[in-house]
């Protein structure tokens, strides 16, 4: 396994894909770990509860729990455009454990992360489904869930859509660069992992085009629309609350 210290090469791939490394992270940043740790939404400091208003703000909606939707997805793509970008290209991937991995809940879209130490692991589908899904997502939906009125399968379809972009992105970077293994490597890969148990029935993959069974409430957001993997063809009618699979 070979993954250059600095993980220079994910910055030629997008925004989503970087991943700053050693000496970068303030050291006041709350860990990930913290995150998703126990925490009160009416208590400051609260990295979870700070990123949702946050992101309530900049999409300019007062319902916290489409914010909240929005988060999470937003952090999923990040984590899981890093793992499929690192394995895609290098066959192997960091260690993204939630402690080594800091975050600025108060950072523009895509989130801000610092991993303080780069330990190369196998790029396979287990290592990452580890890593992201078990390590990260699964931890994410359960502070989320303790903090807002989000369904599971909500949250579910939130990070298999982000797993199919994050393969997407990879495939017209690999067309563009003349990269076919790499498009061959992010397309095996996404569709092992849509196949765990933990995203398994969220959605259908025809090539690197993803359809959910579930919708992640943008809709509701000012000016909003249906999202191009919806469930939904067009914006549902104006209800308390929106099905979320």
């Amino acid at each position: 396994m070979d993954l250059d210290p600095s993980l220079t090469a994910l910055h030629r791939l997008g925004g989503f894909f970087v991943l700053r490394t050693a000496g970068g992270a303030d050291r006041r940043l709350p860990t990930l770990a913290r995150t998703y740790g126990p925490g009160r939404p009416d208590v400051h400091g609260d990295p979870l509860t700070t990123r949702v208003r946050r992101v309530a703000g900049a999409l300019g909606t007062p319902e916290e729990r489409v914010a909240a939707s929005v988060a999470q997805q937003g952090l999923a793509a990040r984590l899981w455009s890093v793992a499929l970008g690192c394995a895609a290209l290098h066959g192997a991937v960091p260690d993204l454990a939630p402690p080594l991995l800091r975050w600025d809940p108060e950072a523009g879209a895509p989130d801000d992360l610092w991993l303080t130490e780069v330990r190369p692991l196998p790029g396979d589908a287990g290592t990452i489904a580890r890593l992201v899904l078990h390590g990260h997502l699964e931890p994410l939906a359960g502070a989320l869930r303790a903090r807002h009125r989000l369904a599971p399968g909500l949250l579910r379809g939130n990070a298999a859509s982000a797993l199919a972009g994050a393969a997407r992105e990879l495939d017209r970077w690999g067309r563009r660069h003349g990269r076919t293994d790499v498009c061959a490597r992010a397309s095996s890969l996404a569709a092992e992992l849509l196949a765990h148990p933990l995203l398994a029935g969220t959605g259908t993959l025809t090539g690197t085009a993803f359809r959910r069974r579930s919708c992640c409430l943008y809709y509701r957001v000012p000016g909003g629309g249906v999202c191009g993997d919806c469930c939904f063809g067009r914006p549902p009618r104006s209800s308390p609350r929106a099905p979320s699979g």
